[in-house]
């Protein structure tokens, strides 16, 4: 917003100069709040097409800036750059600029509708979600919203492994579980096997459908009822437990489709059409070290079953095939090996490589009572996502996934995310937003009310902590684009936590409502609003809720 106005201002400057230039100068806030409000280099990148040195150069733009009303001052710094301090007068004018842009604030067209795939938690279809996907799924969908919020066209999608060795074991599990409902006594139950009490839950309501009947039909048909039947049941309970915590997916990608439909198939010709295969042992093996993979890869096993490589590669294949820009895969970080012959693979088939991303997500440890929390259900303690969400509630969950950066460890803290206090990142950040709506109703009460605002009053606004604030809410659009760009939602989280701190240290230090200065009251007012509207949006992409009391 004031960035654009100050790269135009200096567009007209060298114009009005007589100047050659090119326009991929920058305009960027200084490291050093003594070096001022925004530096350019504009006279270092221009100076010797123009045969001046940059200083000198410098120099002549900020004659002509010297005598504009919204520059309280600008100098030459360094070999060339030139630092600016504006007037309060363009920071109120920024202010009136929020305001217009409403709920849209921050968002543009900076992904410029750039189609991008962003897979995503993944899970096996073989239990409940636990807390490792909840970090996923709260990555991704908040990297989904944010990446939509400026311009990109992102989806969502879930890749569901419903094939292979994990669902037959899965499918054994639940019969066994079936069979004790029928009076069968198992000695001991297969360490292989789902040990999981919804296996049990599953049975008794699979049992309550069709009794005794499936021990009546063949194994083969029996076999594929109680593997459909847990397929469709877990499926429901992720779905389930996603919507708890305000995930969706705007497609399911079965491993059992594509194998229905001959992608593995198509995916194995095409490596084979690009002499990428060969035989070897009675297994065809992909020859994956032509393309930087550490050593070649089985393919077809020699049971002639293909191992799970192949049907990732032709899931990929589908991505490619579905014309995305950008695919963004979600994954654990014990997946960089796997990642490596992928990449093999996409090489292989002639496909864009650098179109696929990968974004590691670290390991997660719950803490209680400063305590690592062993991860058991059956010990009881917290593990799925329900649990967390029923322990700690979905916005306290959302904003300490959301609060480190996808590379780091996250420690989660139960004890911390369950304070109704300051320390609690989330309820610092939801308590600025209603606090505010608190101060606008007492105001109203007070016949303070906006509609009697005029831009007029916000000179009034001369205090160092409003401009900051102000400042900090210009922040915004920049943050956001970066926070897509660098697929680094802990941005934003960061972000609504400092704005909020600059709030509550504001309130605490100045009145808001006096009587005696009705004009600097409104303008006050008109600030905190739009704190409170930045704040809404910025909880809003990330699924959290801005609540109006507390």
């Amino acid at each position: 917003m004031i960035k654009k106005k100050i790269f135009q201002d200096i567009k007209k400057t060298l114009k009005k100069l007589n100047y050659k230039f090119v326009e991929n100068f920058t305009v960027e806030v200084p490291n050093n709040v003594e070096h001022g409000d925004f530096s350019t280099n504009v006279a270092l990148l221009n100076a010797k097409k123009n045969k001046l040195k940059p200083r000198e150069m410098a120099e002549n733009i900020i004659e002509v800036f010297s005598r504009k009303k919204d520059y309280e001052s600008a100098e030459v710094a360094g070999p060339g750059f030139i630092n600016f301090r504006l007037s309060n007068s363009l920071y109120h004018k920024a202010l009136v600029d929020i305001v217009k842009n409403k709920k849209k604030y921050g968002s543009s067209n900076y992904g410029k509708r750039k189609k991008v795939l962003l897979e995503f938690i993944s899970a096996n279809p073989t239990g409940p979600l636990n807390v490792v996907n909840a970090r996923a799924g709260v990555y991704g969908d908040t990297l989904y919203r944010i990446m939509n919020y400026v311009g990109f066209k992102a989806f969502r999608e879930f890749y569901v492994n419903d094939a292979g060795n994990q669902v037959d074991i899965l499918a054994e599990s639940l019969e066994l579980r079936y069979r004790e409902l029928h009076g069968e006594h198992l000695h001991e139950f297969p360490s292989e096997a789902y040990h999981g009490e919804y296996v049990k839950e599953l049975a008794i309501k699979l049992n309550a459908i069709d009794g005794s009947k499936l021990f009546h039909i063949a194994e083969k048909d029996r076999f594929e009822r109680m593997r459909d039947f847990a397929l469709e049941e877990i499926h429901i309970m992720q779905v389930n437990s996603l919507d708890k915590f305000g995930v969706k997916f705007d497609n399911w990608m079965s491993e059992r489709k594509l194998r229905q439909e001959g992608i593995l198939e198509e995916a194995l010709s095409y490596l084979a059409e690009a002499h990428c295969t060969y035989e070897k042992d009675e297994a065809i093996w992909f020859s994956s070290s032509q393309f930087g993979d550490e050593k070649d890869r089985v393919l077809i096993k020699t049971d002639g079953n293909p191992t799970y490589l192949v049907p990732d590669i032709a899931y990929h294949l589908t991505k490619y095939q579905r014309g995305f820009d950008i695919i963004i895969d979600v994954l654990g970080p014990d997946h960089h090996g796997h990642v490596s012959k992928l990449k093999a693979a996409i090489e292989a088939l002639k496909l864009d490589v650098n179109k696929l991303e990968v974004v590691y997500l670290q390991h997660i440890n719950l803490l209680e009572e400063g305590e690592i929390v062993k991860m058991s259900k059956r010990a009881g303690l917290i593990v799925t996502m329900d649990d967390l969400i029923k322990e700690v509630g979905r916005d306290a969950a959302r904003y300490f996934f959301l609060n480190r950066k996808p590379s780091a460890h996250l420690d989660f803290d139960l004890d911390l995310a369950k304070k109704k206090s300051s320390e609690n990142p989330v309820y610092y950040c939801q308590y600025a937003h209603a606090r505010i709506n608190s101060i606008l109703k007492k105001a109203k009460k007070a016949k303070f009310d906006l509609k009697t605002f005029d831009v007029k009053f916000l000179k009034k606004l001369k205090q160092e902590d409003e401009i900051n604030i102000i400042k900090k809410m210009l922040e915004l659009p920049s943050i956001l684009i970066a926070s897509a760009e660098h697929r680094e939602p802990h941005r934003l989280a960061i972000y609504v936590h400092e704005l909020a701190g600059m709030f509550h240290k504001y309130y605490a230090k100045f009145k808001v409502i006096d009587e005696a200065n009705v004009e600097l009251s409104l303008s006050r007012l008109y600030l905190i609003s739009v704190v409170k509207n930045v704040i809404d949006i910025s909880l809003c992409l990330m699924g959290i809720s801005a609540p109006e009391k507390m």
